[in-house]
């Protein structure tokens, strides 16, 4: 088999796994949420990260050197960040959720 070939298969074969591990996390991550206002927040959370990634990666593939590779340091930074945000806020969802139900 040709060089080309197999790293055309290696990218294709990569994506592929990579985009499927990316459906299986945000599935699992909706699917064990403990409440309505969890779930509404993960699917929110998730519609926002489908559209943002792939757009990071449009962008690593379309802008001239070195801003392709520029892009990672703001990239790093808000994905990062963003992370500890959410995970503050689902806390606090579920808190605000299990106290509701011992209250009934």
């Amino acid at each position: 088999m040709a060089p080309e070939t197999i790293g055309l298969i290696g990218g294709v074969g990569g994506t592929v796994i990579g985009v499927l591990g990316g459906v299986v996390g945000t599935w699992c991550s909706i699917k064990n949420t403990n409440g309505p206002a969890e779930k509404t927040f993960m699917i929110r959370i998730a519609t926002v990260m489908w559209i943002l990634i792939p757009l990071f990666v449009l962008l690593v593939f379309v802008l001239p050197q070195p801003w392709n590779q520029l892009i990672w340091i703001p990239y790093a930074f808000c994905l990062t960040w963003s992370i500890r945000q959410c995970n503050r806020k689902q806390q606090a969802i579920q808190k605000g959720e299990a106290a509701s139900k011992e209250m009934l």
